[in-house]
């Protein structure tokens, strides 16, 4: 069974409910329709019913639970949930309203902050900033967790490494230039999640343009200070550093680079030294390896929301959304 079905597979039985509040744009219908129909999650789509309807000519959303904002019941408690939420940053009840029911994204992610969704998925349209702006300032991170980061989970076919050719890649799609503190919380962050989605053991790698000291550089030293801080922070996580690409997942290499390691060669964690080196890895792996990439999926927010790529296909808000309903049910 490939990664994405045994999401799916998971998520099928402990139905989690899903907002979808992006309702104007076609895929996020079609998606809806498929997630029904699969029974996958509960999905509630948040705008006007006679606009969602015209605009899902074809396709069965009835199991679906629209939602418009400016006329739904909880309207009033979600206000005073804000309120009470942002009170300190200037927010009035007449504010409140005006951006739970002007903007989807804050009322979907204030019905999962009380407790009447799990999670919710955007970004078809919105930009990641948008998307995680009502993310941060409503739900706020989970507890122990210092950073919000995101990462991809990287299904690369006919691959003997990582777990059967199944890594995670992280940061690869929001922190720009971490320092070794934000490298470390993000290591950590990617092996809880590598091991509640893939259900196999992580096996952290730091990586560097150098493998044990065999180059010096400020840039080498910051992932040397990284896996310092990782160790001591998540000494029950498997981290080493700082490998090399090849030497973090090829057992023959990392043995002859670094001989007596227990994580070298064997790596399915990996986490880039900054975003650039993530974002252009992950891409050329999935262009040149063919490889699926799902993601990029936040970590670190109290309660999951996760972002698209605006060029996603109704097909990877499917996957998305299965693997924020597993995340959900991860949640203790």
């Amino acid at each position: 069974m490939g990664f994405i079905d045994d999401i799916k597979k998971r998520a099928k039985s402990n139905k989690k409910t899903i907002v979808l509040p992006e309702t104007g744009d076609r895929r996020t219908l079609e998606a809806a329709n498929t997630l029904l129909a699969e029974e996958i999650a509960n999905i509630v789509l948040i705008g006007k019913k006679e606009d969602i309807e015209k605009g899902a000519e074809g396709l069965d959303l009835t199991k679906a639970l629209m939602i418009d904002p400016s006329q739904s019941d909880k309207l009033q408690s979600y206000i005073d949930l804000l309120v009470e939420l942002r009170k300190n940053k200037g927010m009035t009840p007449d504010k409140a309203k005006e951006l739970l029911t002007k903007d989807y994204l804050y009322f979907g992610v204030t019905m999962v902050k009380a407790g009447d969704a799990d999670g919710m998925v955007a970004g078809a349209v919105n930009s990641t900033a948008n998307v995680l702006r009502p993310s941060l300032q409503i739900l706020k991170t989970a507890p122990g967790t210092k950073l919000v980061s995101s990462f991809f989970v990287m299904v690369v076919p006919n691959c003997e490494y990582g777990a059967d050719g199944t890594f995670v890649f992280s940061d690869c799609g929001l922190v720009q230039n971490p320092n070794a503190e934000e490298l470390a919380a993000i290591a950590g962050s990617s092996a809880k999640s590598f091991e509640a989605l893939v259900g196999k053991e992580a096996v952290v790698a730091m990586l560097s343009h150098s493998t044990k000291g065999s180059a010096s550089h400020p840039d080498v030293d910051k992932v040397v200070e990284a896996t310092k801080i990782a160790k001591e922070l998540y000494p029950d996580i498997k981290l080493e550093g700082e490998f090399q690409l090849d030497a973090a997942i090829v057992p023959s290499v990392g043995a002859s680079k670094a001989p007596g390691s227990d994580i070298a060669g064997k790596a399915n964690v990996l986490v880039f030294p900054d975003l650039d080196a993530g974002n252009i890895s992950y891409k050329i792996v999935q262009r040149l390896a063919k490889a699926e990439a799902y993601g990029p999926v936040t970590q670190g927010i109290a309660k999951p929301v996760n972002d698209l790529s605006r060029g996603c296909s109704a097909e990877d808000i499917v996957g998305v959304v299965a693997i924020t309903a597993v995340q959900a049910a991860a949640i203790k």
